[in-house]
């Protein structure tokens, strides 16, 4: 483990104690970012078929990032139905069930689930930190999909905060885009 500090005041040396605390603020954002990440996935293959799998990930504060595989770019009919159906999880405010168990006994029960454990919609191997309720990720939101080689392709999304954020942008810029011709948001379209 490696930990970086600041030193707010006096000086650090070898063999000083210190008291390290964690940032409850951003672990709840990555936690959340780290739950859509596995919903994410699962919303995938439902949509692309079983081939998809995961080629990499990062889970950061403001937003996530996931990568796998997959043939082709996807359309936006396809965006819309992936993110309705992570979206569908956050609402339907299902509990994040996590079991700790030996690396075998988890391998052969595929541990780590969202939503009832009979019938869950994402059961995945894992040793990240999760939300303890779909309904705690708040809102998840596409940015963008792309490639990034041969057969992976990446989808960058926000949740909770960030999306929030992602949406007043947007709201901001079509406010922007309004007022050059003088006319609602909800007309833009038609007079370009």
């Amino acid at each position: 483990y490696a930990h970086s500090a600041v030193v707010e005041e006096g000086e650090l040396a070898e063999g000083a104690i210190v008291n390290a605390a964690v940032d409850h603020h951003r672990r709840a954002l990555l936690r959340r970012n780290h739950t859509a990440t596995h919903l994410l996935d699962a919303a995938l293959k439902n949509v692309l078929g079983d081939h998809v799998n995961q080629a990499g990930s990062l889970v950061a504060p403001e937003h996530l990032r996931f990568d796998f595989t997959h043939f082709e770019p996807l359309s936006s009919e396809q965006l819309a139905q992936i993110e309705r159906l992570v979206n569908d999880q956050i609402f339907a405010a299902k509990p994040v069930v996590t079991r700790v168990m030996a690396i075998d006994e988890a391998k052969a029960a595929g541990v780590g689930s969202v939503g009832a454990e009979e019938h869950p919609f994402s059961r995945e191997l894992c040793g990240g930190t999760h939300a303890a309720n779909t309904a705690e990720i708040g809102l998840f939101k596409i940015v963008s999909e792309s490639s990034t080689g041969s057969n992976v392709r990446r989808i960058e999304a926000v949740t909770s905060e960030g999306a929030i954020a992602y949406l007043e942008e947007r709201a901001c810029m079509l406010d922007t885009a309004a007022s050059e011709p003088k006319c609602r948001p909800d007309e833009v379209a038609g007079r370009i």
